[in-house]
């Protein structure tokens, strides 16, 4: 207890007993914290220690060191849109990832975390140790990716052009907002042909880091099969991480890894794993041994995929991949954390993850190297073509042949255009960041 001369000013004695107040309020509050992240992982620690090691000090700190100010504060770089095919970017070796051999083959599964918002400054930005290391956005956002123009991996009916086929056909654009729109063909009727679509890849690759997408719209609807995912050389020795992915009208969102033997989830409980999602197919990665389904968790959000995420106005998909594992975060529009909408992203303060893989079962350094991010949009192809007479799928309680009357997913694409008018992304920002 605080002892207080009595010929103290009242007003000073207060001002004395509220500080003392604050600091053992505060001090208790990191303490508990701190107790609970050391529980969960090292890093979730280590990231509470950074965020609130500059916001409340003890007695003893306070007297040797000085409170957080211009001198120390994290500075945030954006690095260089363009990044030449090989550069070495972050963690990456350098190497290109044209994404060829893409194990992007069936169904998957993803999870939401509930946003705790961090304290720190009135924009939210927080002490953090994760730095920027590339941003896409506006008018330079397809700098440093690379047009992806071969055959689809995926056996989808999809023509994948480049960069001029695909502004000279308008499915690619930057609109009022300043987001990017990568659009399919919508042509009614193409006969026996393709439908023109749009698939790119990073040129620059990480073995560790952030990816954050910011997004208000994906394509959605019978037939179509998109997905934001990363994935690394040699598929599937470099492994693959499905982010957002989903086919015809899901609406709950699946995250997936497709990886080489060995690497496992280690429960099929999610409370056991500490995720808000559902494990689905099992919980053996390898494709190999999966008829290259990976393992899979799906989202527990309604609003995590499709037309559901459109009508919310999108939302904020997270992803870190470090020595602790694969971690997946859904944050819907309005539930985005403050310290990354601020640029300061720390994971320790978002809650449970929608979807992880610990390192327990699946040693990130085993299993995934060199992860280039990849945006596509298919059709039909082994998943949305496999599942087109199916049902009792969160957004496909009837099937897609039922509700369209086409026996078969590829003449419903190649007979109906104007379907896929909702066959769209459209990207506020993706961002990358690496650990200090």
């Amino acid at each position: 207890m605080l002892l207080l001369r009595p010929q103290l000013p009242l007003c000073l004695t207060l001002l004395l007993i509220d500080a003392t107040s604050a600091e053992n309020l505060a001090s208790r509050a990191v303490e508990h914290v701190h107790r609970v992240a050391t529980h969960h992982t090292k890093g979730l620690a280590r990231d509470l220690r950074v965020a609130f090691g500059a916001v409340v000090l003890g007695k003893r700190q306070s007297q040797q060191q000085a409170p957080l100010g211009l001198s120390n504060r994290v500075v945030y770089c954006k690095a260089n849109g363009t990044v030449s095919a090989g550069s070495n970017v972050g963690s990456g070796s350098g190497s290109n990832s044209d994404g060829t051999q893409s194990g992007n083959d069936g169904g998957s599964g993803t999870a939401t975390g509930s946003a705790a918002q961090p304290s720190g400054t009135s924009t939210g930005a927080v002490s953090t140790p994760w730095k920027l290391a590339e941003s896409h956005s506006g008018n330079d956002f397809f700098d440093g990716w690379s047009f992806f123009t071969a055959s689809d991996p995926t056996n989808g009916i999809v023509d994948y052009v480049d960069e001029n086929t695909g502004r000279n056909h308008n499915l690619l654009e930057v609109n009022s907002d300043g987001n990017v729109i990568m659009r399919v063909d919508t042509t009614q009727n193409i006969g026996n042909n393709n439908r023109e679509s749009v698939r790119i890849t990073t040129n620059s690759h990480y073995d560790q880091g952030m990816f954050i997408l910011d997004a208000v719209h994906m394509p959605t609807g019978c037939g179509s099969w998109p997905a934001w995912w990363t994935n690394g050389p040699n598929w599937p020795a470099g492994g693959e991480i499905d982010i957002i992915e989903g086919v015809n009208d899901y609406t709950n969102n699946q995250a997936t890894i497709h990886t080489n033997p060995g690497c496992t989830i280690t429960s099929d409980k999610s409370n056991l794993l500490g995720i808000t999602g559902n494990v689905i197919g099992g919980t053996n990665c390898a494709a190999a041994e999966t008829n290259n389904q990976g393992c899979g968790i799906r989202s527990s959000s309604s609003v995590s995929y499709g037309a559901a995420f459109n009508g919310n106005g999108g939302g904020v998909y997270a992803m870190t991949l470090n020595s602790t594992g694969v971690a997946i975060y859904f944050f819907p529009r309005g539930s985005v954390p403050k310290d990354i909408d601020a640029g300061t992203p720390l994971p320790a303060l978002w809650g449970q993850p929608m979807a992880m893989w610990g390192a327990s079962g699946c040693d990130p350094s085993k299993f995934f190297s060199q992860q280039s991010m990849i945006f596509d949009t298919t059709f039909c192809g082994d998943w949305a073509g496999g599942v087109w007479g199916a049902s009792g799928i969160p957004g496909q309680e009837s099937s897609c042949a039922t509700r369209t009357g086409f026996s078969t997913c590829e003449d419903y694409v190649r007979q109906n255009g104007n379907a896929f008018n909702e066959a769209y992304w459209e990207v506020k920002s993706v961002k990358v960041y690496t650990h200090s």
